[in-house]
């Protein structure tokens, strides 16, 4: 009984410890709030990629959303922000990369794959019904009519 007691007050703790929070940031009205909100959710973690900043929970996410913060505190702008970690995590950090000749295959690969697949499957299918077409035996014209 004893053992199971502790069992459950372990797995209740380890939970407890999986739950971390985001510490709360004093913004100086709900506006500023959303815009820190939507600037985040618009950058990648570098260290999860594929997870936003506002939904990572790695060290260097928080640090970012820091920085962030302070940044906007600083006055800057958006494309400011955005800029400078650019700079420093190349477009990576980018979650939507801007359309320009070095991500045109990110882009416009997958269009360009699924048009040459239902290429494909349109000249296969014209194919063989041509050859169905040729191979078909007139029907056999017998006087017999059950």
């Amino acid at each position: 009984m004893r053992r199971a007691l502790l069992l459950l007050a372990a797995l209740f703790f380890a939970g407890a410890c999986l739950a971390q929070a985001i510490q709360p940031l004093p913004f100086r009205d709900h506006a500023e709030e959303v815009r820190f909100q939507k600037l985040s959710a618009q950058l990648r973690c570098p260290m999860c990629q594929n997870e936003t900043l506002a939904d990572s929970n790695a060290p260097i996410a928080h640090d970012l959303r820091m920085k962030i913060f302070e940044l906007m505190q600083a006055g800057k702008s958006d494309d400011e922000i955005k800029a400078y970690l650019v700079e420093r995590y190349s477009k990576f950090v980018l979650y939507q990369p801007p359309v320009e000749p070095g991500t045109w295959l990110l882009w416009f690969g997958p269009g360009v794959l699924l048009i040459a697949g239902a290429t494909v499957v349109w000249i296969q299918v014209r194919r063989r019904s041509r050859m169905a077409a040729d191979t078909a035996l007139p029907p056999a014209d017998s006087e017999d009519d059950w």
